[in-house]
């Protein structure tokens, strides 16, 4: 029987593109799909087939994403995120009493979709696009460094978290807000990927990464077939960057490589003189880029990194936080890449780490290890396949 499912994921295109392909999938199958976000994404998600629903937030009650990342710098981030969240609650509330959703699929930053699922009743599934957290490994212990038993992002959200509950009524725990499993928790990853994978139980379905329609989507080619492809990226929201690219263009101004660089909305006046031999835009089609490269340079955003690995593209990640200091870091561990420090970077390290990764026989056995896992570990027929079972 089909169902009514909504999705919730309210800003990010890290957050929203994994989830895309289950949304064209389950529409493909018959089932209806609301999908709440930003205007941001509302073409993504109306192409993928489902309706969209806005969230209109604040944008800058998100605030700007900090450029240093202690616990400090976090918490008034998370307190930015929790803010805009917090202002379209009613919205999405009034949403579910009125159209009465059989499930609600959030991202699992978004924890104002899991409060209302509790409160309606509603069985709820969670969507992962990072590594993944249990007993045994936490993605968010390295926020908590230093600071003893106190989790000072919990102290941070504390009297947000009291005056939500005391508003609507609901239990808002601050100590886990964005950790909470689901008796159904979907990852975007491969369980190989993830660090300490065999702890996890029945309630993980580590599914990998989908590219759905996006790998088809925008056409890309390389001008010259017979030049290797150099990919460099920092993804879309910590790209503010222009000391980087122009490392990048010092490192590789001169080739081998034909480059394409990703500098998002950085003016390029910044950057210099660019060479011919580097192409560099607001943005690239990835997905039909990585099918041409030879290696990536990336920030090791987790989308950016699957969809390399899906192509079997070796990495070499400059992090800019540590969410992507942690994908960085399991990226080396698999030797599927190299990973270089953003604040010390040089023009040499870059080209000399590019050089390693793109000719290490080893680094290419891995990569078409991981390749092989990623395309079996099912992607969105998969997570669709395992959302109907938990609905029957």
């Amino acid at each position: 029987m089909p169902k009514h499912l909504l999705f919730v994921a309210l800003a990010g295109h890290g957050h929203v593109n994994p989830t895309l392909p289950l949304v064209q999938e389950l529409v493909r199958r018959g089932h209806r799909v609301d999908y709440a976000t930003s205007a941001e994404h509302s073409e993504a998600v109306i192409s993928a087939g489902a309706r969209w629903v806005e969230l209109d937030h604040p944008m800058d009650a998100m605030g700007a994403p900090p450029r240093e990342f202690g616990p400090g710098e976090i918490a008034v981030f998370l307190r930015h995120m929790f803010a805009a969240m917090r202002s379209v609650y009613p919205v999405l509330r009034e949403h579910c009493v009125t159209e009465s959703p059989d499930v609600i699929c959030y991202d699992a930053m978004n924890w104002l979709a899991r409060v209302l699922a509790e409160e309606l009743g509603l069985p709820a599934v969670r969507c992962i696009p990072n590594l993944a957290s249990n007993e045994v490994y936490s993605l968010f212990a390295s926020f908590m460094d230093g600071h003893g038993d106190e989790n000072p992002l919990a102290a941070a959200l504390a009297d947000d978290c009291a005056e939500f509950s005391a508003e609507h009524g609901v239990e808002l725990d601050p100590a886990n807000l964005l950790d909470v499993t689901e008796k159904l928790n979907l990852v975007f990853i491969p369980r190989e990927f993830q660090p300490a994978g065999d702890t996890f139980d029945e309630r993980f379905h580590f599914i990998g990464p989908s590219l759905g329609s996006r790998e088809h989507d925008e056409p890309w080619s390389p001008a010259d077939p017979d030049a290797p492809v150099l990919f460099i990226s920092l993804g879309t929201v910590f790209n503010d960057r222009p000391e980087f690219y122009r490392t990048c263009i010092e490192a590789f101004g001169e080739g081998p490589y034909q480059v394409a660089m990703s500098v998002g909305g950085l003016d390029l006046a910044e950057l210099g003189d660019i060479p011919p031999t580097i192409d560099v835009r607001p943005h690239f089609p990835q997905p039909a880029v990585l099918r041409n490269a030879a290696a990536f340079v990336s920030h090791a955003g987790m989308n950016s990194t699957m969809e390399s690995l899906y192509y079997g593209v070796g990495l070499i990640t400059v992090p800019q936080m540590p969410e992507q200091a942690a994908n960085a870091g399991r990226v080396q561990e698999l030797g599927l890449g190299e990973q270089l420090d953003a604040a010390t970077v040089t023009a040499e390290s870059l080209r000399a780490a590019v050089a390693r990764v793109a000719s290490d026989s080893a680094v290419r056995a891995n990569l078409d290890r991981m390749r092989k896992v990623i395309r079996e570990s099912g992607g969105a027929v998969r997570g669709v396949d395992v959302i109907e079972e938990y609905l029957r």
